[in-house]
Order: structure tokens, then sequence, then C-alpha cells
């Protein structure tokens, strides 16, 4: 034997007991491609930090971490179904992981999943299917086969290249500016747009119809769904894609902003305050600027008795404001919906089921989305308004915060973001 070929059988010796680094599995790591363009894992492949079971503090049971994989022993379902979620929440995201599913089995993947008084996870998070298409026991319909948003969007059949029960598939979830695309082992195979007429359609003409707050968070946990069915999960990784625009407040001071009325306002600790003044009267606190189209991304706080507002699209001379009004107020008196000053009063109310998502005395998060005259509003994650209407589409103005007459009014704002949106 030449020394050559020693060595060579030296080194293959050794890469079976002792597997070099860059040969060993690649499950569970960044690469540091991806760690520069901001990916991040949900699974390390050791433990089970970072999830958590829906409407639990910690994992159920039914879920371990075996060889690598993230495991559904598959003693879940129904609507005590051992579903997990992420401890995060995401908006606007790239979703990519791996999944083998056993014979006959079925899950799927969530996400913009809500909690509060929602059943299930499935109840507000759109799913991508995952499921044994040829193997399971029952007929399956088009929306239930592997990839399909499920009940709502088939996936494309000319696409779709699923591989046999036992072997990993790539799944790849990415939602951009209300904008889903699914695909399947690198191929695309489903898109579809959020609250477009054709989902609303699809929405209210199938299975979905008895589930009015089903999709239309902003926001939410990622979910993986415990059917009752073994299933192993790895390489679950996820870059965040939400573009909150430009910062409105310095934190300093109130640059960039014009005050109206007597009313006190001022920052403190990057925080925007407004309180009553002694006259009680109306204040409003106004951009220089005015902006069309646009997602407004902020926090508020209410102390205090009295209600506040987000006014968008609006005319101000002195204390008199003609425009349209986001609500803030105490609980039952409709925070998020729109109130039109100077003109009609309330294009929509809360109902009352709805009221409990305000969070009294604590910060809550707001988000405003106009275009055209398409105005959605979201409070902490729930969608409170999702309106058309052909007078605000002729609106033109300021955005501004208000302090409203009547009490010892005191709000809070903070993170206040705001990205325009091109015609």
């Amino acid at each position: 034997m030449t020394m050559n070929r020693f060595i060579l059988l030296i080194i293959i010796t050794l890469i079976g007991f002792y597997p070099f680094p860059e040969i060993r599995s690649q499950a569970n790591i960044l690469t540091n491609q991806e760690i520069k363009e901001g990916w991040k894992l949900l699974f390390d492949g050791s433990t089970t930090n970072g999830w958590r079971g829906f409407k639990m503090k910690k994992l159920p049971s039914d879920w371990s971490v075996i060889d690598g994989c993230l495991v559904a022993q598959g003693t879940g379902g129904g609507e005590t179904a051992n579903d997990i979620i992420t401890v995060n929440q995401y908006e606007d995201f790239d979703l990519s992981l791996e999944w083998a599913i056993s014979p006959g089995g079925n899950s799927g993947v969530f996400f913009h999943v809500l909690e509060g008084d929602y059943p299930s996870a499935y109840a507000t998070g759109p799913e991508y299917q995952l499921i044994d298409d040829a193997g399971f026991p029952e007929k399956l319909e088009e929306w239930q086969q592997s990839g399909a948003n499920y009940a709502m969007h088939n996936a494309d059949k000319s696409n779709k290249k699923l591989k046999p029960v036992g072997e990993f598939n790539t799944t790849r979830i990415m939602v951009k500016n209300n904008h889903v695309t699914h695909w399947l082992n690198g191929e695309i195979i489903v898109e579809y747009d959020l609250w477009s007429p054709e989902w609303y359609r699809l929405k209210n003409e199938g299975k979905w119809k008895d589930y009015p707050w089903y999709g239309t968070a902003r926001k939410g946990y990622i979910g993986l769904q415990d059917h009752g069915s073994y299933i192993r999960f790895r390489n679950i990784k996820i870059k965040d894609l939400t573009e909150k625009g430009s910062r409105l407040i310095n934190g300093k001071d109130l640059q960039g902003w014009k005050k109206y009325g007597e009313e006190n306002w001022y920052v403190d600790q990057n925080v925007i305050v407004g309180t009553s003044s002694s006259k009680g009267g109306y204040g409003y606190l106004a951009t220089e600027k005015e902006y069309d189209d646009f997602i407004l991304r902020l926090e508020f706080k209410i102390e205090g008795d009295g209600n506040s507002g987000v006014f968008f699209r609006s005319q101000l001379s002195g204390t008199d404001i003609k425009g349209w009004q986001v609500e803030v107020a105490p609980p039952g008196q409709n925070t998020g919906a729109i109130y039109e000053s100077g003109g009609r009063g309330w294009l929509n109310e809360i109902p009352d089921d709805r009221e409990n998502i305000l969070k009294p005395g604590k910060w809550n998060d707001l988000v405003v989305f106009v275009k055209d005259g398409h105005i959605q509003t979201w409070l902490n994650s729930n969608m409170m308004t999702d309106i058309k209407d052909e007078t605000v589409a002729s609106g033109t103005g300021v955005v501004a915060l208000q302090v409203h007459s009547g009490g010892q009014v005191a709000v809070k704002w903070r993170n206040i973001y705001l990205k325009t949106l091109s015609k």
C-alpha cells in the first residue's frame, strides 16, 4: 500500500467517527450569509426554546426534540389541539422550514395567529396545509392538499413536487405588503392577497364564513399544528420583512409637529404627552407635512377620563378640524373606529365583543392603513376597521393627535412610524 493510499484510508476512517465541520449536517444552522441577510433560527435543533403551546405558558408534552427535529407525537387534534406557537409575533416575513409527515398524516403551518378570546390557532391564522396527499384515509379536496392555503386557495398542480412520505419537504411562506406566497421544494404553488375582494369572497363562501376574524390579523404568531399525526420539523428560520417607514418623533422635542389650541404637548423620554389645559378645550398636535396614502404605526396609552384620536387627511384652522379620525378612547367608546369630523360622524362602530381588545392604562399598538378610500385599522394586532369610502378618497391633509375636551385627559404616544404608499 502506498503512503498516499494509507493516508487516504486514515482520513476516511476518521470521517466515519469524527465528522469534519464542513461535512456535518447543516440542519438547524444559519450560514454567515443568512445571518448577514437577517435570518434567525426559530428552532436550534436541541431545545424547544422560543415555542410554547397555544394559550399556554409552556410547550405541550406531545412535542419534543428527537434527532435534531421538533416532533409532534400525534396525540393532539380538534379544539383541544396541542398546537404550538412562537414566543414572538411577526407581521411581514419570509419563513422557511423542512417537514416530514407520517403515513396518513395531517398537519399545517399557521401565521398571524392571535390568542385572546379566539378558540384555536386556525380561528385566526391562515394555514399552509401539510398532509399525506396520497395516503390520507379520506378523500381530499384540492383545498385540503399539501401546499394549499387551507380552505381558501388550491396549490398549483403544475409546479407542485411533493416528496414521498417520510422524506423531508421544504416549505417557504412569504408575507409582504398583504401579498402571500407559498413555495414547496423551491417552486411557487400559491399566491394571493390578504383582504382583497377575491379573498373576502372565498372566505365568506367557504369554511371560514363562521369564523369572522379568520385571517384578519396584521401581525401574529407563527404556529405548528398537532392534528393527531406524527410529524417532524427542522431548519425552521425566519427573516423579518416589516418596513416601518420613517420615524415621526425624534424623542427629544416636537420638531416636525405643530400645536393647535391651548392644550399641553411635550416630549418626555421618547414619549409625546398630551394633557388637558385648565380651560378644558380641544387640542391637536399635527404633522407639518401632509400625507396621502400610508401605513401609520404607533403605540398609545390613555390616562385619565376623556378620549383622544389620530386624525388623517385632515385640515386645521385653529382648533377647528375637518377630516377623519381613528378613535382612541376608554373601553366601550369605539377605539379603532373611524369618525368624520365636520361631516357625517361615525363611518363605522366597534362591536361590543371587540371592546375588550383595548388595554386600559397600558400601552396599546395601533396600525392605520389608508390608501385612496380604503381604511383599515388594527388594535393590538386585531382588525377593528376595514371600510372603503369615496369621500375619504378625495381627502388631503395632515396626521394629528388629539386631546379631547371634557375631562382631565392625558394621552401618551410613542414609536410613531409612517410609511408612505405609492399610488
